[in-house]
């Protein structure tokens, strides 16, 4: 079973709420227990954050490798390229009057 990002998460910062509960109970709850539960959830959010960017960036990659050497997967045929229209010169100050 695969666990998502967000689950992940989810997950985390339910366990930091259960710490800091059971600490306020315990009458051990601090402004630096408060402090560390957010920064455990700040790490792994930005853990998180780096591999879905690293990830993002080499499914791109690969799909743009394919894409340039004709091998791309699917029966879909690669798209036509993009029509290009020259751009009009620009008139000199002189020509408008």
């Amino acid at each position: 079973m695969t666990i998502s990002p967000q689950e992940r998460l989810a997950d985390v910062a339910a366990a930091a709420v259960e710490v800091a509960a059971e600490s306020a109970e315990a009458g051990t709850y601090t402004g630096g227990v408060g402090r560390a539960l957010s920064a455990v959830i700040a790490k792994v959010g930005a853990r998180l954050t780096v591999d879905a960017e690293v990830r993002g960036f080499s499914s791109g990659w690969q799909e743009a490798v394919a894409t340039m050497s004709g091998d791309r997967p699917g029966p879909a045929p690669a798209p036509a390229p993009a029509p290009v229209f020259p751009m009009p010169t620009r008139r000199e100050p002189a020509e408008h009057a």
